[in-house]
C-alpha cells in the first residue's frame, strides 16, 4: 500500500470569496503546511542533498532565515538563494514521489495508532509496537 501525502491547496475553496482576514490566515495556513511538510522531507532526505543544498533550506525552513540573511551570509545575491531553495524543494519532492519514506512513514504511524487504540489491552503486541515504533524515530 503506498500512499501519496502531498501538500495541497484545498480545492473546493474559492479565495476570491473570501474576506481579507480570511485571505490572509487560508495562505499563512498554506505557508506553514508546507514549512512543515519541506521540514519533513529534509529530514528523510537530507542525506542526498549537496552542502550547500542541506544549509540553504535548513536555514530558510528549520531556521527561519530570510532570503536576505542567507544571501548575505554565503555573500551571494538573494535570487540565488531563492533560485537554488525552489530548485532544492523540487528535488526533495522527486524524492518522495519516487521512494515514499514519508508517505510510508505516516501510514505506519497511522497503522500504529489503530492497533494501539483497538488492541490497549494486548500488553505483547502494545510493547512490539512501542519497539517498532521506537525503531522509526532512530
Amino acid at each position: 500500500m503506498i500512499a501519496q501525502v502531498k501538500f495541497a491547496p484545498d480545492v473546493h475553496l474559492d479565495t476570491r470569496k473570501l474576506s481579507l482576514s480570511q485571505f490572509f490566515w487560508y495562505n499563512r495556513r498554506m505557508e506553514i503546511e508546507k514549512t512543515n511538510r519541506m521540514n519533513a522531507l529534509f529530514e528523510f532526505y537530507a542525506t542526498l542533498l549537496t552542502e550547500k543544498q542541506m544549509n540553504y533550506v535548513e536555514l530558510y525552513y528549520a531556521d527561519d532565515y530570510s532570503l536576505a540573511e542567507i544571501a548575505e551570509e554565503y555573500k551571494i545575491s538573494r535570487q540565488a538563494v531563492y533560485d537554488n531553495i525552489k530548485r532544492t524543494e523540487k528535488v526533495l519532492e522527486t524524492y518522495e514521489t519516487k521512494l515514499h519514506m514519508y508517505s510510508d512513514y505516516i501510514v505506519r504511524e497511522q497503522i500504529f495508532a489503530d492497533l494501539l487504540a483497538k488492541y490497549a489491552e494486548d500488553t505483547y503486541l502494545v510493547e512490539q509496537i512501542t519497539i517498532l515504533q521506537s525503531l522509526e524515530n532512530e
